[in-house]
């Protein structure tokens, strides 16, 4: 007798959805809309599946629900099953191709390379463990991946298992095996035909990255061990003195009075100090987050405490509250399935924010993590297959809460254990915007499938190694992929103590992460970007170029939010064509052109950079161009002061100038590059609101715009326009274009006869430089379209 039955998985692509599923349903919160037509029919040789014994859990069955054993395989030829019981394997049949450079699995796994490489194995349990460790399991589970194929170059596909049980997944190189202790089989397929649409798909599905505030782009710092409000000030001014923006101003969990969440230190940091410091960079235009836990202390004299207790807000195990340990001692954990503590948890928020009013939540410890390690009631806590937790088969209660615990709706830890971080992030985000009627910022250490729809997300506790500089790379490169475009290492390294040749380099690449801070841990060196020249110098030259650059980025986040595209992202998601980009992870694109090549290793004053077919021009000087006829290594220079950092010829990149905050930089008008192809033709768009507002690119057109730039060379003429596809916002602001640079000019000569009459009105130009055309003196509306015609004696097309 036949106890379950499984269907075909499902299959993306195009401009609709098949979901034909297995049973029993998904979680509850992942609610993806099912009534869409089908992309297209499922093949001729459908996955088949092989049941044993009992049907697979759901997060809604008990305990007694759970299966024996089942099994998955595709033909030709099949997996043999796995013979210890909780446990489903299913293999992909070969050949798995060798040039798949997909990143997958458990996404705060940190490994050397982007690319998966033979016997990978990857392990989805959420555990407390520091990035600093390779090839282990960490704070996120994330089972998707992406498969690039090289004949034909670049057809791309992905593919995820919708399951938040705990599993280990191995990579043969030939294929790909899952063993999963439960759950649903819920296989879901991403025809792409490109990577871009791949990710396009899959967001589609698991939900679009959330809007990232425009502040939260700018330079960000924190230390955990600030011991005062006076400490605070002093980073403040210091940033201020050495000429280094500082947008964002953290601190980890010292402001608490110990350790307890939603309260402050009355000695070092009191009401009344923090009320006003806070105050004070609110009038700098600068901004605050702090961080929170999910353990709330069990203490009678608290607040928070009691109030969750009224509200029965707490994870049950054997029907009472279940008793961790973590920073403030003994604590009880909200149960964020349960709808009474997600509004706990919104009213806490907005109790704390009218004694501080901070602009975003870091969520912290989230995994969930805990300081001891329940004993096992059951096979829930000890089940016969051991995922290979931790690297050494750790028992699932290790460090965390048990797998027996009781969620609202009786759902079991061991079922549901991933989720924790995804709906900590949500409760908090939409408490956040109910709060304040603005864009939420959170930050979250965990998290699922579906994350970037409410948080952005750092890559946890590194160290201060030049190996965890270089893996940061292919992490945060995974992170797009995954849906969670807002994303970046800790600058300098978090633990062991950085150093002043380390933390130079660290910032010129962290510069350019999609979320920059700088943080570390209160036993290691203090590190803040002025306490050594050369890194002082490094951040003003790197950090410039970024908040320059801002108008670029914030586009891509609109990008990202409307189209799932990651805002870092790995180079073949341009150059899908070319196969030797598949396989480089320690350089990476910001957006579709501009390329970043840093130094990562010591001593180094070189760097020999990978280069796709076109024109690429160094952004912190025009004249310095590398034009690739085919894909080639080349050798660059990297004083010590400098990283390499690239524009491919064919775009136009929006910049804001250089100001000591992100808003102070765009008050005065926007620049347009212009960086010509080999053909005298480049394209661009930029995206703008007033960087808060709650939905980006909304139904309200006067809240924001969009524009689009073309360039090309008719006749003789550059000629460069504009296409407004929503103006209102930018012509109500007055936005304006005050000046363009156009790249990719044959000689000095190159601007003849200057600027013809715009509009009426009669500008002149200022030639600069070899290969490089400034004009000047513009005052173009953004929100109006325009055609700027400029007469050209030479141009190197």
């Amino acid at each position: 007798m036949i106890a379950c039955e499984f269907a075909s998985p499902t299959l993306i692509a195009g401009d609709g959805r098949s979901r034909r599923r297995s049973s029993p349903a998904k979680p509850p919160m992942l609610s993806f809309d099912h009534q869409q037509k089908p992309y297209f029919s499922p093949p001729a040789t459908p996955i088949s599946f092989s049941p044993f014994a009992a049907a697979p859990p759901s997060p809604s069955s008990s305990p007694a629900d759970l299966p024996a054993m089942y099994s998955s395989t595709l033909p030709s030829p099949p997996s043999p099953p796995v013979s210890s019981s909780r446990i489903s394997t299913w293999s992909s049949p070969p050949p798995f191709p060798a040039t798949a450079p997909p990143s997958m699995a458990s996404a705060s796994t940190p490994k050397k390379t982007f690319r998966l490489i033979h016997n990978d194995t990857f392990t989805l349990w959420n555990a407390d463990i520091g990035s600093a460790n390779l090839d282990l399991n960490l704070y996120g589970s994330h089972p998707f991946y992406m498969d690039l194929r090289s004949s034909p170059p670049g057809t791309t596909h992905g593919v995820l298992l919708l399951n938040s049980n705990g599993m280990d997944i191995n990579y043969s190189g030939s294929h790909i095996t899952y063993k999963v202790i439960g759950g649903v089989l819920d296989f879901y397929f991403f025809a792409g035909p490109s990577p871009l649409l791949v990710m396009e798909q899959y967001t589609d599905l698991i939900g679009r990255p959330a809007p990232m505030p425009y502040w939260s782009f700018g330079f960000h710092q924190c230390h955990f061990g600030y011991k005062n409000v006076g400490d605070l000030e002093s980073v403040i001014t210091g940033y201020a003195k050495a000429g280094i923006p500082l947008e964002v101003m953290w601190t980890d969990s010292d402001y608490m009075d110990a350790s307890k969440d939603f309260t402050l230190d009355p000695v070092n940091f009191p009401q009344e100090n923090m009320t006003k410091f806070v105050n004070q960079l609110h009038e700098n235009g600068q901004r605050y987050v702090m961080i929170i836990d999910p353990g709330i202390s069990i203490n009678k004299s608290y607040q928070t405490f009691l109030r969750g207790l009224e509200a029965d807000a707490f994870l049950k195990r054997n029907e009472v509250n279940y008793r961790g340990s973590v920073w403030p001692g003994d604590v009880y954990f909200p149960d964020f399935w349960n709808p009474k503590a997600t509004t706990f948890w919104s009213e806490e928020i907005e109790i704390f924010r009218k004694k501080i009013p901070v602009d975003g939540l870091w969520i912290d410890m989230n995994e969930i993590s805990n300081f001891i390690d329940p004993l096992p009631q059951n096979q829930l806590d000890d089940p016969p297959y051991k995922i290979n937790n931790a690297g050494v088969q750790r028992p699932l209660n290790n460090k965390t809460v048990p797998a027996s615990s009781i969620h609202y709706g009786n759902l079991t830890e061991y079922d549901v254990h991933n989720l924790y971080g995804f709906l900590e992030s949500k409760a908090t985000h939409d408490a956040l915007v109910k709060d304040t009627g603005k864009r939420a910022f959170v930050l979250s250490r965990s998290t699922f499938v579906g994350s970037g729809k409410y948080a952005a997300h750092w890559t946890g506790d590194n160290a201060a190694t030049w190996n965890d500089l270089a893996y940061s790379i292919p992490t945060m490169l995974s992170f797009g992929l995954f849906g969670i475009p807002m994303v970046g290492a800790d600058i300098c390294g978090f633990s062991r103590g950085t150093n002043e040749e380390l933390c130079r380099r660290w910032i010129q690449l962290g510069a350019f992460y999609p979320f920059a801070r700088d943080h570390s841990d209160k036993y290691s060196t203090r590190q803040e970007l002025y306490l050594w020249d050369s890194v002082a110098q490094s951040a003003r030259k790197a950090l410039g170029l970024r908040y320059r650059l801002l108008p670029y980025f914030y586009t891509l986040m609109y990008e990202a939010h409307s189209q799932g595209s990651p805002i870092a992202r790995p180079l073949f998601f341009s150059f899908p064509d070319d196969t030797e980009t598949y396989g480089i992870s320690t350089q990476f694109l910001i957006g579709e052109g501009v390329m970043v090549s840093p130094v990562l290793s010591p001593g180094a004053v070189s760097v020999n950079a990978y280069f796709p077919k076109g024109k690429w021009f160094n952004l912190f000087n025009y004249s310095l161009v590398v034009n690739a006829s085919f894909g080639r290594y080349v050798p660059l220079d990297a004083p010590e002061d400098t990283i390499n950092v690239h524009v491919k010829g064919g775009h136009v990149l929006v910049m804001q100038e250089a100001g000591m905050s992100t808003m102070a930089g765009s008050q005065s008008g926007f620049q347009l590059l212009v960086a010509l192809d080999d053909n005298g033709k480049a394209e661009g768009k930029v995206f703008v609101d007033d960087g808060e507002v709650v939905e980006m690119g909304g139904e309200d057109l006067s809240q924001w715009s969009l524009v689009r730039f073309s360039a090309g060379v008719e006749g003789g003429e550059l000629k460069l326009k504009s296409k407004v596809i929503n103006g209102t916002y930018a012509s109500d602001k007055k936005i304006r274009v005050k000046n363009v640079v156009v790249l990719g000019l044959k000689h000095e000569s190159a601007v003849n006869g200057g600027l013809k009459s715009i509009n009426g009105v009669n500008v002149t130009d200022n030639c600069v430089g070899f290969g490089v055309a400034e004009i000047d003196g513009l005052s173009l509306m953004l929100g109006e379209p325009f055609e700027l015609m400029v007469t050209m004696a030479a141009l190197n097309v």
